[in-house]
């Protein structure tokens, strides 16, 4: 790449202008094809990549399926937590798809979106399976540079940070704040990249917190991210071992202590 060339995930692109394409124009033809009622979801929603945490639920008969949700891709479950409903969706994997959701959500009602991700583990002092409150994300992914103009990271929200200070304490498992690696490519995770984000103090590698911090500062939105460090990218045996339920009971442990320090 020479310096006379930008690419054209960096160019042409107008962060605070309005875009075109709506989701609270894509949800109300969804709601008029499909004859859904108007309603809102809770305002607490929680996204789960990996899906666990949602299939426990619904086998557990804890929670229903929202009738307002009039999304094309996916279904919205609620349950009750710490006295409120919250919503969740199963299986929003990546940044684009996060990212298309949390647009969605926030125009149907949603005042928090939590995100609780399986990751991998960057640096190799940590004792896993642990959680990390992602207070900034490397941006190596695409949809970040939609929302934010070109830097290096995508903070968290700082009120958010600030609310959740000391909010994990009596918790039976660690919860670490630092930095993640968001890509868009798993698969690309070399031994070279992998060496070069440790050394930048990274914790853990996923898949959407960047994207989601940056729609978080360009819509001033409260969302808050958490990588779940389940592995080392697969490559012993015995990896991705997420504790009971598949992690499902600590991760909702996660979502209660989130719920109580921000209500």
């Amino acid at each position: 790449m020479t310096n006379k060339h930008i690419p054209p995930i960096l160019s042409d692109k107008h962060p605070a202008e309005t875009p075109v394409f709506r989701p609270e124009n894509l949800l109300r033809e969804g709601r008029r094809q499909r004859d859904l009622p108007k309603g809102e979801v809770p305002e607490i929603c929680f996204l789960d990549p990996d899906g666990d945490i949602a299939r426990w639920l619904i086998a557990q008969k804890q929670a229903k399926r929202s009738p307002y949700w009039a999304c094309y891709h996916t279904e919205l479950y609620m349950f009750e937590l710490e006295g409120l409903q919250i919503g969740v969706i199963g299986n929003a994997v990546g940044a684009s798809f996060a990212v298309l959701l949390a647009e969605q959500l926030f125009v149907s009602g949603c005042e928090l979106l939590v995100s609780i991700t399986s990751a991998g583990q960057i640096a190799e002092e940590l004792e896993t399976p642990c959680f990390v409150l992602i207070d900034k994300a490397l941006r190596d992914e695409g949809t970040s540079y939609h929302y934010l103009r070109p830097s290096d990271y995508s903070p968290a929200p700082e009120a958010m940070l600030a609310k959740l200070a000391g909010a994990f304490e009596g918790l039976d498992f660690a919860v670490i704040k630092g930095a993640s690696w968001t890509t868009d490519a798993p698969y690309r995770e070399t031994e070279s990249a992998i060496v070069a984000n440790r050394a930048r103090g990274i914790l853990a590698v996923e898949m959407e917190a960047a994207a989601l911090y940056a729609f978080a500062a360009a819509h001033h939105r409260s969302v808050v991210c958490f990588a779940h460090i389940t592995n080392q990218m697969a490559q012993a045996g015995d990896d991705f071992e997420k504790g009971e339920a598949d992690g499902a009971l600590a991760s909702l442990a996660l979502l209660a202590s989130v719920v109580k320090a921000v209500r």
